[in-house]
């Protein structure tokens, strides 16, 4: 199973086709096989959310979140995507399709809804906020851009979630947003997997599996990171709060202090 869950994972990262997976892997015909299974029976949906209540709890979150952030990004499509579930956003001269996410705080995602490119941020933002609803109870907070104004607000009000607008005081300047970033971010990490760059997949579920396997490998390394802090990291971090707040008597003795883990 971990030869299948790896193959899965190296097609994501390298964007090789199913039937170009090395030798060294399982048949490839047996690696989709599961990787269809996981998609359409739950499977992967839950691993994913699992992997991320548990990446909140070791960043010294609680498990479940009270506030996201949405966004949409086009991607482009391959020939293999149909003509149905594909489309022509005006705004960024792209003919494909449209992937919609809800991420926390930290930009660990929490929902995704995957569109023709043709779909427009409001109308695509009803199913990502009502599946939203459905998975995380307790939020009650959504950021999102200028592109989500409108009677989205008072139907996101329906679901107990207020919706804020964050905006641009210059439209035709650059500008790093509150919270807008955490998302952006989000949008870079899954983009560091080939297979996410450009749509290749045939089903719009498949290319929202791609992602969830993109987050699930970003978050079983921060898992697998040593919680311990390296003395170099722990020497900076005492540099640091020397430099805050003064020489503190337990902060005069270093041997002290990693003892203290400040």
């Amino acid at each position: 199973m971990r030869r299948i869950i790896e193959a899965i994972l190296y097609l994501d990262r390298t964007g090789c086709a199913w039937r170009y997976l090395p030798s060294d892997f399982p048949p490839w015909q047996t690696v989709y096989g599961y990787f269809a299974t996981w998609r359409d029976d739950g499977t992967l949906a839950r691993l994913h959310d699992t992997l991320r209540k548990l990446a909140r709890a070791a960043a010294g979150r609680d498990g479940e979140p009270t506030a996201a952030v949405i966004d949409s990004q086009s991607v482009r499509a391959a020939d293999t995507v149909p003509k149905a579930s594909r489309g022509w956003d005006n705004a960024k001269k792209v003919n494909g399709r449209k992937r919609h996410i809800a991420v926390d705080v930290t930009g660990l995602v929490l929902d995704v809804v995957i569109t023709a490119a043709s779909v427009q941020d409001r109308q695509a933002a009803r199913p990502l906020l009502w599946n939203l609803h459905r998975a995380c109870r307790h939020v009650r907070l959504v950021w999102a851009d200028a592109g989500y104004t409108g009677k989205l607000t008072a139907w996101a009000a329906t679901l107990d979630m207020t919706l804020q607008i964050v905006s641009k005081r210059d439209p035709h300047a650059f500008e790093v947003l509150p919270r807008r970033w955490v998302v952006e971010r989000t949008f870079a990490w899954i983009s560091k997997h080939r297979r996410t760059i450009r749509d290749y997949e045939q089903l719009p579920a498949s290319h929202e599996a791609m992602i969830l396997w993109a987050m699930i490998a970003l978050m079983a390394r921060r898992l697998a990171q040593p919680t311990q802090l390296s003395d170099a990291h722990l020497d900076r971090t005492l540099e640091a709060a020397r430099n805050d707040i003064g020489c503190h008597p337990d902060l005069a003795d270093p041997e002290h202090a990693k003892r203290l883990r400040i």
